[in-house]
């Protein structure tokens, strides 16, 4: 079987085409393109200029996408598409999108919920058999594990979500946006020295964001503001732009390493799964990885190609769902902004 899947619900409009083969192979990805609508150093982007963005591109990238997989539409069984959650105006332009294709090419409708898209390409592209999941991205951040047929959640961001906190900070500090501010925080951490004091706000499984990002900020201003140079109470070196971004990142993810250990310990696992946006972050990736292996553990991360948002995870998502039955309705064919992980009913999984 071949899906089509479309994914829009934030700056990234990806479409994928994959191939799931009989006798339950690894599926086979025909073609992941993507096109990201960067915003301005300093601001974020608003949602009708996302959409916008995604309308204009969106029937090129399909062309092309058909193209770099050799399919026809008559090779296609379902075309699939973000139902949510995310940002309203760009998930309806992908979901009038997908209505006009099914419309369009007589193919059947597929909504697929965005965090069980990244779950599962996460499993398929590792082979992860059943990890607790870190899902880190700009619009969520969850500690997930599966049990009785639903991704059950074990913990999450109170307020703001962990890629949020980075992105913000990045407009903060007028950090460029292209490729993506998150990893230009990244490559600026990784030439700081000096960690600094900011809040740590775990309560129970869940953590807060907000709280560090406004101690951060403040931070941010005063060594703007002091042109003779803000110094290091130890050392007396000068504090820069990279020691901020390295003390930012350091203090959340330990953050997101307690959590997850955390649930670790409780479901037995000695698996984790990285996925979303934020899980491309290598500095996380190896702080996740200190503590997986003092536990006896692993853990299993994709690069950007999967991590980031991508139409190809919706396609996969969308095809598990499609083969056990599922499909979606025109008249059902909704896009909401908010759609949790847990009430997705796993029918291909026991």
């Amino acid at each position: 079987m071949i899906a089509v899947g479309l994914e829009g619900s934030a700056n990234k409009l990806g479409v994928g085409v994959i191939l799931h083969p009989p006798k339950g192979r690894s599926a086979q990805i025909l073609a992941n393109i993507r096109h990201t609508f960067v915003s301005p150093p300093g601001e974020g982007f608003l949602p009708k200029d996302t959409a916008k963005h995604h309308r204009t591109w969106v029937v090129r990238l399909v062309k092309q996408a058909l193209l770099e997989a050799g399919v026809t539409v008559d090779d296609v069984d379902c075309v699939c598409y973000t139902k949510g959650p995310g940002m309203g105006a760009p998930l309806q332009g992908v979901a009038v999108s997908a209505r006009m294709l099914s419309l369009l090419w007589d193919k059947e409708l597929v909504g697929v919920n965005h965090c069980i898209g990244h779950i599962e390409m996460g499993r398929e592209i590792t082979g992860a058999q059943n990890p607790v999941v870190l899902y880190v991205s700009g619009g969520n951040t969850q500690v997930i594990a599966y049990a009785s047929q639903r991704y059950r959640i074990f913990g999450e961001a109170l307020d703001i979500a962990v890629g949020n906190c980075l992105d913000r900070f990045a407009r903060t500090l007028n950090i460029s946006n292209d490729p993506a501010p998150g990893y230009n925080i990244e490559q600026l951490a990784k030439r700081g020295r000096h960690l600094l004091d900011l809040p740590y706000t775990v309560k129970g499984m869940d953590c807060s964001f907000s709280g560090i990002l406004a101690s951060i900020d403040v931070l941010a201003a005063k060594l703007e503001k002091d042109t003779t140079g803000w110094r290091d109470e130890v050392s007396g070196e000068v504090i820069s732009r990279e020691d901020l971004c390295f003390s930012l990142q350091e203090t959340i993810f330990a953050m997101l390493v307690e959590i997850t250990e955390r649930a670790m310990a409780h479901v037995g696992s000695h698996q984790v799964l990285i996925v979303g946006g934020v899980g491309c972050n290598e500095r996380l990736q190896q702080m996740m990885g200190m503590m997986a292996k003092d536990r006896g553990g692993s853990v299993f991360a994709t690069d950007e190609r999967f991590c980031i948002d991508n139409g190809i995870m919706i396609a996969h998502a969308g095809l598990l769902a499609y083969r056990t039955g599922f499909t979606t309705a025109l008249a059902d064919s909704i896009c909401t902004q908010r759609f949790r992980t847990d009430e997705v009913l796993i029918k291909w999984r026991n």
